[in-house]
């Protein structure tokens, strides 16, 4: 095999790598957080590969400390949100409009993990839920979909009416449905001077 041709190779990898970088950062540059959604419920298979995404994500030891819940029925989604999201919580029932809402458990880390999060002082499994449900949110975002991640809601509420037992622990809530204004929103964020450094704090 001539050098010629594994140089081109090279150039021509470089290249595909470069676009699919410039992809990728298109796509989280897309990713926002959306409160109004069209009415259109979202096809199964389309919120399935958002859960194949969340699935392939990584986590200490190989965990998986996650699964999910989505509640796509409409008179559902209103009673949970009605629930959830009431009081104190409603801030955000604009979820009430959401065509899904996905239920996040926090299920526990392997005992390595957990044993090695003790001593670290890190939560492991809540980091690892984190990556999963960003997985998730990107392929949700490449979908076309509008997603919300929502970390303020009465979660006692939620137990209750989806009989979820007191033992698993729901830190997030997900509302997802096809934005009702496809606008991309200017967001304000750090500058990479401000957050990167190189080789010494």
């Amino acid at each position: 095999m001539s050098r010629q041709f594994h140089k081109d190779r090279s150039i021509s990898a470089g290249f595909v790598c470069y676009t699919m970088f410039m992809e990728f950062l298109e796509l989280v540059r897309r990713r926002q957080s959306v409160r109004e959604y069209k009415p259109d419920p979202v096809p199964v298979e389309v919120l399935d590969r958002c859960f194949e995404a969340a699935r392939r994500a990584p986590s200490a030891c190989n965990s998986q400390p996650w699964s999910f819940i989505a509640i796509t029925d409409p008179v559902l989604v209103k009673e949970l949100a009605d629930r959830a999201f009431s009081g104190i919580y409603s801030l955000n029932s604009f979820a009430r409009n959401a065509p899904v809402i996905i239920v996040v458990i926090t299920e526990r880390s392997r005992y390595s993990a957990y044993l090695g999060g003790y001593f670290r002082g890190t939560r492991y499994n809540l980091i690892d839920v984190g990556i999963a449900v960003e997985h998730f949110i990107l392929q949700a975002t490449y979908e076309g979909l509008g997603t919300c991640w929502i970390g303020w809601f009465n979660e006692r509420a939620v137990h209750k009416m989806l009989n979820i037992p007191s033992r698993c622990k729901i830190d997030i809530l997900i509302t997802a449905g096809y934005p009702a204004f496809p606008d991309i929103r200017e967001k304000k964020r750090r500058t990479l001077d401000e957050i990167r450094k190189y080789n010494r704090f």
